[in-house]
């Protein structure tokens, strides 16, 4: 069996690890997972993850708690809580937003699902009515006050992780309800402080005029103080875990209280554990190392690929690549600072000038219309300063047929895989705020859309990696980091000086906090590019099929991971 071969199983072997591993922790103690989908309001279809302990029946029904994870995110955002929940006896309902996952319609619509989410909880047979949570992270505070207001009574109590009572407003919600029992964690280095309680830093929360007359005194809030009455449903909480935003729903400090709260507010749980017992990382750990997985099938499936027949034209190399450098000279490093920082440098204020390009039919997804207003800008930019340097261009040339074909046979071997493993154990790849899930009918017609634009970015970005940086006589080891620095460095810095900033002042260094999470995603999004390419490179002395492999999964995975935004009334969300 030849390299490449060993290399296919190997990754097969590794997929299986990681996804058992994570399928394992998801149901520990007999907890099932079902992928459903139930009723909206006004025809619409919404999509969930039901977390059933095997305590739970229609005999003895359980306390319940419905999840909702926030912006641009999707249910499997909410597995920390969900897998600490489930453990412990309670049904969970983690649910995509309107507009996200596998929920239609837009973002933000029919009080952001909520109403439609609880009465689907509701209707389950093993939950008790008596004893159900509400608990939304981020912009999931929309359907948790959605739900509430539809349905006063129909809930015991909640949580709101890093966000506000009022953050349905962002999005046009006019729900309004008075939480019962309701507990807040908000990280003591929330990015959105301002924003969410109109104090500068998140450990400022406490004061908060807003969260004080939410609590109902003039004094600072003292967190880990029970405010009301939990029998009388005035209970009032607040929790300031010195973590981000993000942070919060993939930290001890987030999950453990949330957890507490529900422990302390519903009755009946099967299994009681201290809200420090948690498992759920492991989960994480078991899909990143999926993902991983995947990443090697992909190299040993487009290395198996260069020996069929047709596509073995591709392989070219016996033959010099024309490097265009004989060595790291001062010209070297200076291109390679610009490859690095000309990405990072422009993220901001590219995304800023993308939020012109409205959600319409063909492009319905907003951030990724402003992603890809960056890569085009950038990739624009890019060629502009290979004009007036006088860059070296690539010698090799460009078969689009073949290279278009054996990137659409590696994308769909990994695809397969993912499809496979999110059907039968109900994980996808993915660590923390990078996620790979399987596309719906209505993405995969959003990412044909955007995967031309897609591939101009990648193949004007990855014809200049290698037209500027290529070496002779490299080493594969340091081809592969130089790849890989040139395509993420930048992003890595421009973190490092938004979170230095953020730490040390309790601001971040350039306030624009959406944007600046969104960018934690491509340092090892970029670098899983940077390996692709010099990869494919080294094989084909060509830039064109790892730009193509690269257009295809970003296509992907923008489209499946973010939200939709147009309908025929779309209107710009300004908040009240």
């Amino acid at each position: 069996m030849g390299k490449a071969w060993l290399g296919l199983v190997g990754g097969l072997a590794v997929i299986l690890t990681g996804a058992l591993l994570a399928w394992l922790v998801q149901t520990a103690g007999g907890v099932s997972v079902r992928d459903v989908r139930f009723a909206g309001d006004r025809g619409t279809t919404l999509a969930a993850l039901v977390y059933m302990p095997a305590s739970a029946t229609a005999e003895h029904p359980a306390p319940a708690v419905l999840l909702s994870h926030g912006y641009i995110n999707t249910r499997e955002m909410q597995s920390a809580f969900a897998i600490e929940l489930a453990r412990r006896g309670f049904v969970v309902v983690a649910m995509d937003q309107p507009g996200h996952g596998y929920s239609d319609a837009i973002v933000g619509a029919n009080d952001f699902g909520g109403p439609a989410a609880l009465r689907y909880l509701k209707s389950l047979p093993q939950v008790d009515k008596a004893n159900i949570g509400l608990a939304g992270h981020s912009l999931g505070g929309g359907p948790v006050v959605g739900a509430a207001a539809s349905d006063p009574d129909g809930y015991r109590a909640a949580v709101l992780v890093g966000s506000t009572p009022a953050i349905g407003a962002v999005f046009g919600s006019k729900a309004r309800a008075d939480l019962r029992n309701l507990a807040l964690v908000f990280g003591g280095y929330d990015e959105f402080a301002e924003l969410m309680w109109q104090v500068p830093r998140g450990f400022e929360v406490p004061r908060s005029p807003a969260m004080q007359a939410l609590f109902g005194t003039q004094a600072p809030i003292v967190p880990g103080r029970v405010y009301g009455d939990v029998a009388a449903g005035t209970a009032r909480m607040l929790h300031v875990p010195p973590v981000t935003h993000p942070w919060e729903h993939f930290s001890a400090g987030g999950v453990a209280p949330t957890v507490d709260w529900f422990q302390r507010t519903l009755d009946g749980e099967a299994r009681p554990r201290p809200a420090g017992d948690q498992i759920w990382f492991w989960k994480e750990v078991g899909t990143l190392i999926a993902f991983v997985g995947m990443a090697a099938v992909l190299l040993a499936v487009f290395e198996i690929l260069l020996s069929v027949r047709w596509l073995h034209r591709l392989d070219r190399r016996p033959q010099a690549l024309g490097p265009a450098a004989p060595r790291r000279d001062r010209r070297w490093w200076l291109f390679f600072a610009v490859t690095a920082a000309l990405p990072a440098v422009t993220f901001f204020p590219l995304m800023k000038l993308g939020m012109l390009f409205l959600p319409m039919p063909l492009y319905p997804q907003w951030i990724t219309n402003q992603l890809l207003v960056w890569a085009l800008g950038g990739a624009a930019l890019t060629l502009v300063i290979g004009l007036a340097t006088k860059a070296p261009r690539l010698l090799a040339g460009a078969d689009w047929p073949k290279s278009a074909a054996i990137a659409l046979l590696t994308v769909a071997a990994g695809y397969l895989t993912l499809a496979v493993v999110a059907g039968v154990l109900h994980v996808d790849y993915r660590f923390w705020v990078v996620g790979l899930k399987p596309l719906d009918l209505r993405q995969f017609g959003f990412a044909l859309a955007y995967l031309p634009l897609w591939t101009v970015f990648f193949v004007v970005a990855l014809r200049n990696l290698h037209g500027w940086l290529a070496v002779a006589g490299e080493g594969r080891w340091s081809h592969y980091f130089a790849g890989m620095a040139a395509m993420s460095l930048g992003f890595a810095v421009l973190l490092a000086i938004q979170y230095g900033a953020l730490f040390l002042t309790g601001r971040l260094a350039m306030a624009e906090p959406l944007n600046t999470i969104i960018a934690i995603q491509f340092v090892p999004l970029m670098a899983l590019v940077g390996v692709i390419s010099v990869f494919t490179w080294r094989r084909t002395g060509s830039h064109l099929p790892g730009a193509l492999i690269c257009a295809l999964l970003l296509a992907w995975y923008v489209s499946a991971g973010t939200a939709t935004h147009w309908s025929s009334n779309f209107q710009l969300p300004i908040p009240s």
